[in-house]
C-alpha cells in the first residue's frame, strides 16, 4: 500500500476521533448526557443507610444469569424462564441473541421480540444487560462485517513469502500490491530490515545463508463463535471488525447499539442497564494492523516503523524458518514501540467509542478481555488491560475452566477492581462458571465468588442459562440445587455491600505491561509472585500500570490519589525492564515527598521518553530515592499447581518488603498467628470502615485480628442472613482488635462504626 493512501486513511481516522469528541461536548451542552443514576457513580452512605438497604438491595446490583435466546423462542417461554430466574433469586439478566431463532438477528422482527422480552423483565422489576453480539468475541455484528462491509474487517501483517538467498546473491523482484515490509533472517536467527522500493525488492544478501521474509497486510480475524453461523462452530467465516479503526466501530454501533436505541431507547438507564461485551482481542497469526497504523505510529513516535514490521510479524517463527528470530536490543525496543501504538489505537478505536456512546445514552458498558490470568498473552493480543478498560464503565474479568478453585491461588480478578478504583468506577464484574471442569456445586460456586469478592469484584454474572424453547426444564447445573437461592441472596447482599463507599488500599503494585511488550517473562513472574505475597500478608492493594503512574493518578504529599478518593502511600515495582520517563519522574517526586517506592528484584534497565527505541540505559544512581530489594521471588506455578502457601524463599523476602513500606502504611490487618490463607479487602463508608475477610484455606483459623481503624462500635454483618451483631473489641488510638473464628473457606464482614453518631473515621 502506498504511503499516500495510508496517510489519507490516517487523516480520515483523525477527523473521526475529533468529530466524536466534538459530538460528546455538544451532547453535554444540550443536556443529552444524563445525570448519572445512583448505581452509576460512587456512593458514600452511612452504615445505617447501608444496613437499611442491604436486606433487599436494588436490582441494579444483580446477580444475573447469562441467558441465551436459543431455538424457536416464544413469549410464553420467555415468561417461564424469567419466572424461574426470579424464583432462583436473580434480579437482572444478561441476554444474548442465540442460534436458530425464528427471526433474523438485528432484523425488525428480532427487535419486536426483544421489546416484548424487555417488557416482561420490567414487569418483574428485573434489569437487562444486552450482549452486544450474537456470540463472541464482540465486534462481528452477527456476520455483517463479512457480508456487508468487508473493507472494515480485522487486518494483520503476515509473512506471505519466504525466499532463500545465499550470501552475495542479488534479488530483483516485483511484489504484490499489498506488500508493506521485508526482513532477512540468517541461520543463527539474526534479522535485518530489507528496504522496499514501492512494490519491488532490490537487495543483495551479505555473507551467509539468508531467508527473506515478505510481509503483506491481509484480512485476518480472530475466530468467532457466532450463533448466526449455520455450522455452529468457532471459526473465521464471520470476521471481526478492524478494532483499530474508529470508522469500523462506528459502523458496529450503527448496526447494533443504535438499533437497540431506536426500538428500546425509552428503557435505557431504566430497565436496560447497558451493553455487555466479550473477549475482544487479536488472536491472529500475524501482527495487528490497520491502514492508518504507520501514519499514526509516525505521529506518536516520530519515526517510521514500516521497514521494521517484518521483524515482528512472526516472532517467534521457528515453525516457519527453522530458526527463531533473535532481535537486537534496539529492534526489541522498536517492537515495544509497535505494541505501545497498537494498544493506544485499540483502546481509542474500539473501547472508548463504546464507553462514550453508552455514557451519552445513560447506559454502562461492561466487558472483559481474554487472557486476564496470563498477562504476557494479553499484552500481545490486547495491548494493555488498563488502557482498554479505563474507558469502560464496568470493567470485568472471566473465570472459566478451572481458573479459580480450592487448589489455585488466582489474584487476577484484582485487575478489574483496580481499574474501577483508579478511575472512580463503582463496580467491577465477573463472568463466572462458563465451561468449568469439573462443574462446581453450590459450595464451590460460593468459594469461587468469595475469592473474587475479596479482591474487589462486586457484580456477578453466572454462566449459563439456556432458553427452555423446547419445553419446561429444571434449572441448569448447580442452579438446580436446593441451596442455590441461598447463594443468590448472599451474592445480592455482598455485591451491594462492597459497592458502597470507596476502596481503601494504600499499596499499589505495578503491572509491567510495557516490559511484557519486550517479552520480559521475569517481570511477569515477579508481578504474579508479588501479588501472592501481598495477599498472604493481608495487605490490600490495587494494581496500576505505567499510564496511571505517569499521569492518571493525582499527586499529593507522599501519596498518589485515585479518582475514587483513595490514596496510595507505597508503590511496589516487581523487576520491570522498562519504565517511562514520566512515571520515573513522578515516582521520584512521590518518594521525595514521603511516599515509599520499592523495586523488587532489581531496578529498570531502560527509561523511555517519547520512544522506547531511544530509551536511555538507567544507572544505579537514578534510584537513590527508592528502596531496592534485589531478591528474586521464586517462579510462581501455573494455576492449578499452587502449593498451599508461598515457598520459603518468598516468605524470607516478605519481612524486607514489609519493612520497606511500613513507614508509610501498615498491613490492612494484623493477625495474632500466621495466616497465609487469610485474605482481606477494606472499604470506607461515610462513618464506618468495612472489612471483608476470607479464609481461602481448608483449615479452620482462630485468631485475634487487629484492624487499622480508630476505636468505634464493632459489628459482624452476615451477608447470608442480613443480620448485624455486636463484636467485642479491644482498641487503641489507631486500631481495634477482634477475636474471630474462621471455618474452612468462610467469610466474615466486620464493620467498625464511628464511636459517636455523625462522626467520621477519617
Amino acid at each position: 500500500m502506498h504511503a499516500t493512501c495510508v496517510a489519507g486513511e490516517s487523516s480520515k481516522s483523525m477527523r473521526r476521533y475529533l468529530e466524536l469528541g466534538i459530538s460528546l461536548v455538544l451532547f453535554a451542552q444540550a443536556g443529552v448526557l444524563h445525570a448519572a443514576e445512583s448505581w452509576q457513580k460512587l456512593q458514600h452512605p452511612t452504615a445505617s443507610q447501608v444496613a437499611a438497604t442491604w436486606q433487599s438491595p436494588p436490582p441494579e446490583y444483580g446477580p444475573e444469569p447469562y441467558y441465551g435466546l436459543n431455538g424457536p423462542v416464544t413469549l410464553e417461554q420467555v415468561e417461564r424462564d424469567l419466572d424461574t430466574m426470579k424464583r432462583l433469586g436473580f434480579q437482572a439478566v444478561t441476554v444474548q441473541a442465540g442460534y436458530n431463532m425464528p427471526f433474523e438477528y438485528l432484523s425488525p422482527q428480532y427487535f419486536a421480540f426483544f421489546q416484548k422480552f424487555v417488557e416482561e423483565a420490567k414487569r418483574r422489576n428485573m434489569r437487562v444487560w444486552i450482549v452486544d453480539d450474537a456470540g463472541y468475541p464482540s465486534g462481528f455484528a452477527g456476520g455483517r462485517f463479512s457480508s456487508k462491509a468487508p473493507n472494515l474487517r480485522m487486518q494483520a501483517l503476515e509473512v506471505v513469502q519466504r525466499i532463500p538467498v545465499a550470501g552475495g546473491t542479488a534479488i530483483h523482484q516485483a511484489l504484490g500490491p499489498d506488500a508493506v515490509s521485508a526482513a532477512a533472517v540468517d541461520a543463527e536467527g539474526h534479522a535485518i530490515p530489507v528496504a522496499l522500493h514501492g512494490s519491488e525488492i532490490d537487495w543483495t544478501a551479505p555473507p551467509g545463508q539468508w531467508t527473506v521474509l515478505i510481509v503483506d497486510h491481509e484480512f485476518r480475524t480472530s475466530p468467532t463463535r457466532s450463533d448466526t453461523n449455520p455450522h455452529r462452530v468457532k471459526d473465521t467465516t464471520q470476521s471481526l471488525e478492524d478494532y483499530l479503526s474508529l470508522e469500523a466501530t462506528e459502523q458496529y454501533l450503527a448496526w447494533t447499539h443504535e438499533q437497540y436505541k431506536h426500538y428500546l431507547g425509552d428503557e435505557f438507564g431504566k430497565t436496560i442497564m447497558g451493553f455487555r461485551g466479550d473477549e475482544p482481542d487479536f488472536s491472529i497469526s500475524g501482527l495487528p494492523w490497520t491502514p492508518a497504523f504507520f501514519a499514526r505510529f509516525r505521529a506518536i513516535k516520530g519515526y517510521d516503523v514500516q521497514p521494521y514490521a517484518a521483524l515482528f510479524a512472526q516472532t517467534p517463527s521457528r515453525q516457519h524458518t527453522g530458526v527463531s528470530i533473535q532481535l537486537t536490543p534496539e529492534q526489541l525496543r522498536i517492537k515495544g514501540d509497535y505494541y505501545d501504538v497498537f494498544s493506544q489505537m485499540f483502546a481509542a478505536g474500539f473501547f472508548k467509542p463504546q464507553g462514550d456512546w453508552c455514557a451519552a445514552n445513560n447506559l454502562e458498558y461492561q466487558v472483559h478481555l481474554n487472557h486476564e490470568e496470563m498477562e504476557m498473552e494479553l499484552t500481545h493480543s490486547e495491548g494493555s488491560f488498563f488502557r482498554d478498560m479505563r474507558y469502560v464503565q464496568v470493567p470485568g474479568i472471566d473465570t472459566i475452566w478451572h481458573q479459580i478453585w480450592t487448589d489455585t491461588i488466582s489474584d487476577f480478578p484484582r485487575l478489574a477492581s483496580s481499574v474501577s478504583h483508579v478511575y472512580g468506577k463503582p463496580r467491577a464484574f465477573t463472568e463466572s462458571f462458563a465451561a468449568y471442569r469439573p462443574v462446581p456445586d453450590v459450595a464451590m460456586a460460593r468459594y469461587i465468588l468469595n475469592e473474587q469478592f475479596v479482591r474487589g469484584v462486586n457484580l456477578v454474572e453466572m454462566m449459563y442459562f439456556p432458553a427452555t424453547s423446547t419445553g419446561p426444564k429444571p434449572p441448569p447445573s448447580f442452579m438446580g440445587e436446593a441451596s442455590f437461592s441461598d447463594l443468590t441472596a448472599y451474592v445480592r447482599r455482598m455485591s451491594y455491600l462492597i459497592a458502597m463507599g470507596r476502596p481503601d488500599a494504600q499499596v499499589a503494585l505495578y503491572l509491567p505491561s510495557s516490559s511484557m511488550w519486550l517479552g520480559d517473562d521475569a517481570a511477569d513472574t515477579q508481578f504474579v509472585s508479588t501479588e501472592r505475597l501481598l495477599s498472604e500478608h493481608q495487605i490490600d492493594f490495587d494494581i496500576v500500570d505505567d499510564d496511571e503512574l505517569a499521569h492518571d493518578l493525582s499527586t499529593g504529599r507522599g501519596s498518589f490519589e485515585t479518582l475514587s478518593g483513595s490514596r496510595y502511600r507505597a508503590v511496589i515495582l516487581p523487576k520491570p525492564e522498562l519504565l517511562s520517563e514520566a512515571a520515573f519522574g513522578r515516582l521520584r517526586a512521590f518518594a521525595r515527598s514521603g511516599g515509599k517506592v520499592v523495586f523488587l528484584g532489581g531496578t529498570p534497565r531502560w527509561i523511555a521518553g517519547r520512544t522506547i527505541r531511544d530509551a536511555r540505559e538507567a544507572i544505579p544512581a537514578d534510584f537513590r530515592w527508592a528502596t531496592v530489594i534485589d531478591a528474586q521471588l521464586p517462579v510462581t506455578p501455573t494455576p492449578g499447581q499452587f502449593p498451599p502457601s508461598a515457598p520459603p524463599e518468598a516468605q524470607a523476602v516478605a519481612p524486607e518488603i514489609l519493612r520497606a513500606i511500613d513507614a508509610a502504611t501498615a498491613a490492612t490487618i494484623h493477625t495474632s498467628v500466621p495466616a497465609t490463607a487469610l485474605r482481606v479487602m477494606k472499604r470506607r463508608w461515610s462513618d464506618a470502615d468495612m472489612y471483608l475477610l476470607f479464609n481461602e484455606g481448608a483449615e479452620p483459623l482462630d485468631a485475634t485480628v487487629t484492624l487499622s481503624s480508630a476505636p468505634g462500635r464493632a459489628q459482624l454483618w452476615d451477608p447470608q442472613t442480613g443480620s448485624v451483631s455486636a463484636l467485642a473489641t479491644q482498641g487503641t488510638k489507631g486500631s481495634q482488635a477482634v477475636a474471630v473464628h474462621f471455618a474452612p473457606y468462610a467469610t466474615h464482614v466486620v464493620v467498625i462504626r464511628a464511636a459517636s453518631a455523625g462522626s467520621k473515621t477519617r
